[in-house]
C-alpha cells in the first residue's frame, strides 16, 4: 500500500507540475505574440530592406548594403555578440533588359515577357532567332531526339500541377526543367531554351531562378530564359497553329569570378548551457527583380525579430541563441554550407535550427526533420499554439540553408505559412514590400519565437537516439 501511495503521490506531483508548466508556457507565448503584434519591429526592417536597398543578388552592391544594414540593426539590439562570417559567392549580372518576340513566317511580331535565368550565358549580341519546339519536361527531349531539336529553341512548357494542394510539391514537380533544362537541351544541339515560369498564376510577369549547366563545357552552353505564364500559353497556342514559327530573344547576362560576401550572425549567450546552440535564420540574398520581400526578406526580419522578442520579453535563454542571415541561398547555398563547415570545424553542438524561407504569409505551423521521439516532443506542444491557429506539425523537410547542419542528432524545422499565393511572387518582379501583410509577417515571427522558447526551455534531453532520421 505504501508503494502504491508513493506512486500516486509521484503521479499527482507530475500532473501538477505539467499543469504549472502549461500555464507558465501559455503566458510566455501570449507575451511573445503581444509584443510582436503591438510593438513589432519586423515590418519596419523589411521596409528598409525592400524599399531602401531592394533586390540583393549575391555579389552585388545591394547585397553588401543588406549585410551592413542588418549587422548594424542586430548590434543595436544589444546582443552579446554580432559578427560577419566571410564566404565566397558567385557573381552573375543580368545586364540590359531582356527582349523577345514571336513571329510567324512573313507575319507580324508579338513581343513577349522573359527574364534570363540566373547563371545563364547571354545570347549573341544581335540576339538569337530560331524555330521553336515545345516539350513537356526534360524527359520529353529524348523522345524528339537530336534530329528534331538541333538548332532550335526548346520551349519547356510543363506547368506546375494545379491539383497538388501543397504548392511546394507542385513547384518540385517541374523545377528540374528550369534548373537543368538548358544543360539537357544543349546535349541535343538546341540553340537556346525558354522555360515556362513556375507559378500557378496566369499573368505577364516572368519568374527567374537558378539554373546549372553541370559539367557542360563553356563553348556548348546555351542561353536560357523564363517566359511569363500568359505568354507561355500564347506561344503554345501559336505552335498548335503553326509549328514553323520563330522565336527571338536577346539577353546580356554575364558570369564573373567569385567575390567575397558574408553571413551575418548575432547571438544571445546561454545562461546554463552556453555550448549548446539553437539557430534561427533566413537568407539575406534575393533575386535582382522585385525587392525580395517574401523571398526571403520576410524570413530575415522574422529571424531577427525572434531574438528581439526574447530580449523584450525578459526571457533569458538557457542555451545560446543565434540568428544567422545566410548569403547566397538563391544560386549556390554557399552561406549555408559555410556556416555548417565552420560549426563542424569549431566542434559546436547544435541541437535545433529553424528556418523561415516560405514567404511572409499567415503561419500555419512547422515541418520538422527529426527522429520520431524528437518530433513527438515538439508535437506535444501543439495545444500551446492552437489559440494562435497554428495546427500544422508534420515530419518533413526544413530549409535549404540549415540542411547542411544535419548530422543525425540536430532537429531541423521550417516555418510553414499558407503557401497558396507564394508562387505568385516567387522570383518575380511582383515580389515587393507591398505584397507582404504586416500582421501576417508579425504572426510568423511570434510563432517562430514561441517554438524557439519551448525548445530552449525543454531541449531534447532523455530522448532516444537509436532511430534513423528522416531524409530530406
Amino acid at each position: 500500500m505504501k508503494k502504491i501511495a508513493a506512486l500516486l503521490l509521484i503521479m499527482l506531483s507530475l500532473s501538477i507540475q505539467a499543469q504549472n508548466n502549461f500555464q507558465e508556457d501559455s503566458l510566455a507565448l501570449r507575451k511573445i505574440y503581444d509584443l510582436a503584434l503591438l510593438q513589432g519591429q519586423s515590418y519596419a526592417w523589411l521596409d528598409h530592406l525592400s524599399n531602401k536597398i531592394g533586390g540583393r543578388l549575391s555579389g552585388s552592391v545591394s547585397a553588401q548594403q543588406a549585410v551592413d544594414y542588418t549587422k548594424a540593426e542586430l548590434e543595436a539590439l544589444g546582443l552579446d555578440r554580432v559578427w560577419l562570417q566571410p564566404v565566397m559567392v558567385p557573381k552573375w549580372t543580368r545586364g540590359n533588359a531582356e527582349y523577345a518576340y514571336v513571329q510567324t513566317q512573313g507575319g507580324p511580331t508579338n513581343t513577349v515577357n522573359i527574364l534570363a535565368l540566373g547563371g545563364s550565358v547571354a545570347t549573341p549580341e544581335t540576339g538569337l532567332r530560331a524555330n521553336v519546339i515545345e516539350v513537356q519536361g526534360i524527359e520529353d527531349i529524348a523522345r524528339y531526339g537530336k534530329e528534331q531539336i538541333q538548332g532550335k529553341i526548346v520551349f519547356f512548357n510543363r506547368p506546375m500541377p494545379a491539383d497538388l494542394i501543397h504548392t511546394f510539391s507542385a513547384y518540385g514537380a517541374c523545377v528540374d526543367q528550369r534548373y537543368s533544362g538548358a544543360a539537357e537541351a544543349a546535349k541535343f544541339g538546341a540553340s537556346g531554351v525558354i522555360v515556362r515560369s513556375l507559378s500557378h498564376k496566369i499573368d505577364e510577369h516572368p519568374h527567374t531562378g537558378s539554373m546549372s549547366y553541370g559539367d557542360l563545357p563553356n563553348e556548348k552552353r546555351i542561353p536560357a530564359a523564363a517566359i511569363s505564364t500568359k505568354d507561355a500559353e500564347y506561344l503554345s497556342s501559336m505552335l498548335k497553329l503553326n509549328k514553323d514559327l520563330d522565336f527571338y530573344f536577346k539577353t546580356s547576362s554575364r558570369n564573373y569570378e567569385d567575390v567575397e560576401s558574408y553571413n551575418v550572425i548575432g547571438e544571445i549567450k546561454g545562461s546554463e548551457r552556453p555550448d549548446e546552440y539553437i539557430v534561427v535564420g533566413g537568407h539575406l540574398d534575393s533575386w535582382d527583380v522585385g525587392d525580395g520581400a517574401h523571398d526571403d526578406g520576410a524570413g530575415v526580419v522574422q529571424s531577427m525579430e525572434v531574438l528581439r522578442l526574447m530580449k523584450e520579453a525578459g526571457i533569458k535563454p538557457k542555451r545560446t541563441l543565434r540568428v544567422v542571415l545566410f548569403m547566397n541561398e538563391e544560386n549556390g547555398l554557399r552561406g549555408g554550407n559555410k556556416y555548417a563547415e565552420e560549426a563542424k570545424k569549431n566542434n559546436e553542438s547544435h541541437i535545433f535550427a529553424l528556418e523561415s524561407d516560405a514567404g511572409g504569409f499567415t503561419p500555419r505551423g512547422f515541418s520538422i526533420d527529426a527522429r520520431q521521439s524528437q518530433f513527438e516532443k515538439i508535437q506535444s506542444w501543439e495545444p500551446l499554439f492552437k489559440p494562435y491557429l497554428i495546427h500544422y506539425f508534420e515530419k518533413g523537410g526544413s530549409g535549404a540553408d540549415i540542411s547542411p547542419l544535419k548530422n543525425g542528432d540536430i532537429v531541423l524545422a521550417g516555418l510553414r505559412p499558407d503557401s497558396q499565393r507564394y508562387f505568385d511572387y516567387h522570383h518575380a518582379a511582383t515580389d515587393t514590400f507591398e505584397a507582404v501583410n504586416k500582421r501576417e509577417l508579425e504572426l510568423g515571427a511570434a510563432t517562430m519565437a514561441s517554438l524557439i522558447y519551448l525548445v530552449d526551455k525543454y531541449g531534447f534531453d532523455n530522448i532516444q537516439t537509436e532511430e534513423p532520421t528522416l531524409s530530406n
